[in-house]
């Protein structure tokens, strides 16, 4: 069976390769070219050249896949635009959906693969089911809750039921030449730039008023784009009398310019919504019941919760009052450690 791996150039998809080819398939290693700005140092040769060296000690065919141009529309135009309607997106989980599973399989499917293999830590039941990695603190489910049963009938997660100790030992058993590369950090196309520095150059912004629950103005903020709800900040404080925080966002008012913090853990529970409006549903498997339990963030606790259908939408009702839910990012739903699927937190009702 043919299977081609797309190769980043680190120790996870060197193993899912070493692993595929010790197993049998006919493996066929491709680097994906991702949308990089040109003011960012280049580094998208040097993970080219590491994922060639993969190749090349595994004697295995490696290809170029050059998606600069679907990566910037597909992904960096639309988490642009997300930000400048003062959303949070992920846009991890656009780049799964649009390239490694959208275009990187058409190519591998033209060229005859009847798989595709990436280095999540995710795994597919026999049942057809996303399931968790092992790893705890590197399961990748959240990010690949846009996935399709179709998608999953050609998808390979090599290394998702192992630890990412076992791997590192593998790639060096393997004799890969990036078994002691560190993981990498951040989102691809920024390079080593922070998400404020990015957005910057690409979304123009303007101070505004920082008030507190009462509307009182307690200080000025940069721009409601480098701002997160649930995040906590420090201000220029304008307000005689307050402290110089670190306040907690609560709300951004994109009309008004203005970011709505506060300091005291009564009102910050009492500002936290129980009850959302989602958009962008995809069910992998439909849930057997509406008691469920999601994760808002990655790697953050599962909480419980009930969905229902409120005028042709789907809403989800927490058990709790929920601190630091943002709209725009992704809320993925499980029944233990099956992932059944998710979508975009669009709208709080209460």
């Amino acid at each position: 069976m043919k299977v081609f791996v797309g190769l980043s150039g680190g120790v996870d998809s060197a193993v899912s390769a070493a692993l595929l080819k010790r197993e049998g398939y006919e493996v066929t290693g491709v680097f994906i070219r991702a949308w990089q700005p040109d003011w960012l140092p280049c580094t998208w040769r040097e993970e080219r050249r590491d994922a060639m060296k993969v190749a090349l000690s595994l004697d295995i065919p490696f290809l170029f896949l050059d998606l600069e141009k679907e990566y910037k529309e597909g992904v960096v135009d639309k988490m642009l635009a997300e930000y400048k309607a003062g959303r949070t997106p992920n846009p991890d989980v656009l780049c799964n959906r649009e390239i490694k599973f959208g275009s990187f399989w058409q190519f591998a499917k033209e060229r005859g693969a009847d798989f595709i293999a990436t280095g999540h830590y995710a795994q597919v039941s026999n049942t057809g089911c996303l399931t968790e990695g092992s790893d705890k603190d590197k399961d990748q489910s959240y990010f690949l809750w846009t996935l399709t049963q179709d998608d999953l009938a050609h998808t390979l997660f090599p290394v998702g039921g192992l630890e990412k100790s076992e791997v590192r030992k593998l790639a060096e058993q393997f004799k890969l030449p990036v078994a002691s590369k560190k993981d990498s950090q951040g989102i691809c196309f920024m390079g080593d730039v922070s998400m404020e520095e990015f957005l910057s150059h690409f979304i123009a912004t303007k101070p505004g008023k920082v008030v507190n629950v009462d509307g009182e103005v307690i200080g000025t903020h940069k721009g409601l784009i480098y701002y997160t709800i649930g995040e906590r900040h420090g201000f220029e404080v304008v307000k005689k009398g307050v402290s110089s925080g670190p306040f907690y966002i609560i709300w951004k008012d994109i009309k008004k310019n203005v970011l709505v913090v506060s300091d005291n853990e009564e009102e910050i529970l009492d500002c936290s919504p129980t009850k959302i409006v989602l958009k962008n549903v995809n069910w992998i498997n439909e849930p057997s019941a509406p008691e469920i339990t999601a994760r808002i963030r990655y790697r953050g606790e599962k909480l419980a919760c009930t969905l229902s259908v409120e005028k042709g939408k789907l809403s989800v009702e927490f058990k709790d009052p929920v601190r630091g839910l943002s709209l725009g990012q992704s809320i993925v739903f499980y029944e233990g450690k099956n992932c059944l699927g998710g979508a975009v937190m669009d709208r709080i009702i209460s």
